[in-house]
């Protein structure tokens, strides 16, 4: 019975296939525009995690000034700068921390048989790769005597195929700004972080090199630190706040002349906001599956009212009013559902596209893709139902009169 009632819903709607597609396209926006969301929001989550990941694991970044934002609010300028003795501090009386170095950057000119290229150098130590997670693919890292102030440099792919192309880069000598530097190492590729910046665009030398020939200065301009294995990132940064204090002599109810960024905490709120936009955008495009509901309804008053003379005779012969009812509301259902089953399609084309063009992962949900389906569903019952009983409650002898 079930199935000769979906076999007249089916011969009806294919009766009026453009007007059935009109129908439901709303439910085919909804349903598609929902997926695609959220299918785009998974992609761009997972990237943000894929990204912090690439930083390094467990890793801190100790500043001078106040992180605060806003206009006039950076006060790194007038705090006091670390130096090379805090480190040593750190790595004696902090035991969550494995790896402490110095880290300064500035941007240079690269220059090499005549070809410029704008870059950023990095000073540093050689714990930096161990704490960034960022192995090297050709050379070797910093020797010991290497470490206190020699021209040699370890550079990124960018770099590389800027200056090189594919050329091996080990034992080429760079300029950078008035001296010459050898490179000893190629760092591995990292590609773009989630704010499209090119990691490897990136020149990595000793930080006494860095401070003597680039900064001109001794000063620490910030601390890369790895958390041991076993701590919490909270419980690092905890022990470090005491630490500095008490070094930077900083009395008790005084605000701190430092700040501590955690990369967990960053990648948390970047998943936060990703989610909360993913929420609302498909929140926006559900209800293009109201509107599409509306348009069911429409339309199937529209149908009764058509075939009031269709109805009569079935009643006439026979049919009762529930099977007149289950009639019109299944036709209903199978509008919707079929509405549902191209927005799936065309959902997950959309967020194919769209996550290509944003270069994330294409991470389909199927809790999401069965939710939608079941709520286009849903919504062939409920406006449905009432044109269906409008129809069902059609008196027999007016509607053959039709």
């Amino acid at each position: 019975m079930l199935w000769e009632t979906i076999k007249l819903a089916l011969q009806s709607i294919l009766r009026n296939p453009m007007r059935s597609f009109l129908t439901v396209l709303g439910v085919v926006i909804g349903v598609a525009a929902v997926i695609a969301m959220v299918t785009v929001g998974n992609g761009s989550s997972t990237q943000v995690t894929a990204d912090v990941e690439s930083l390094g694991a467990n890793l801190l970044m100790l500043q001078p000034g106040q992180d605060r934002m806003g206009p006039g609010s950076d006060d790194g300028g007038a705090a006091r700068p670390f130096d090379l003795s805090d480190i040593d501090t750190i790595l004696k009386q902090v035991n969550s921390i494995s790896v402490a170095v110095p880290t300064g950057s500035q941007s240079v000119v690269a220059i090499l048989d005549g070809d410029n290229y704008q870059t950023s150098v990095t000073g540093t130590q050689n714990g930096y790769f161990d704490a960034t997670d960022w192995p090297l693919t050709a050379g070797r890292i910093f020797s010991t005597a290497e470490e206190k102030g020699k021209a040699v440099c370890i550079i990124g792919e960018t770099v590389r195929e800027e200056l090189m192309g594919r050329a091996n880069p080990i034992g080429q000598k760079i300029r950078i700004e008035n001296f010459n530097c050898t490179v000893i190492g190629l760092l591995e590729a990292k590609g773009a972080n989630t704010f499209g910046q090119d990691q490897d665009d990136i020149v990595v030398m000793p930080f006494r090199t860095f401070a003597r020939r680039i900064a001109g200065s001794n000063d620490v301009p910030s601390i890369t630190l790895s958390v041991r294995d076993g701590y919490s990132t909270d419980r690092a940064s905890d022990d470090l706040t005491a630490l500095m204090r008490e070094v930077r002599r900083i009395d008790a109810g005084e605000d701190d002349d430092f700040s501590i960024r955690d990369t967990e905490q960053l990648a948390n709120m970047l998943r936060s906001i990703t989610s909360v936009l993913t929420g609302l955008l498909s929140a926006v495009a559900a209800v293009s599956l109201l509107v599409g509901g509306i348009g069911i309804m429409n339309i199937m008053l529209v149908s009764v009212t058509e075939r009031t003379r269709e109805i009569g005779i079935r009643m006439a012969v026979g049919a009762q009013a529930s099977q007149v009812l289950m009639q019109f509301l299944v036709e209903s259902i199978v509008l919707s559902a079929l509405g549902g089953l191209l927005g799936i399609g065309l959902g997950l084309a959309m967020g194919a596209v769209g996550a290509k063009m944003l270069n994330v992962p294409f991470i389909p949900d199927p809790g999401i893709i069965a939710l939608a389906f079941g709520f286009s569903a849903a919504v062939g019952v409920v406006f449905g139902y009432f044109p269906a009983r409008r129809a069902a409650k059609l008196n027999p002898i007016e509607a053959l009169r039709h």
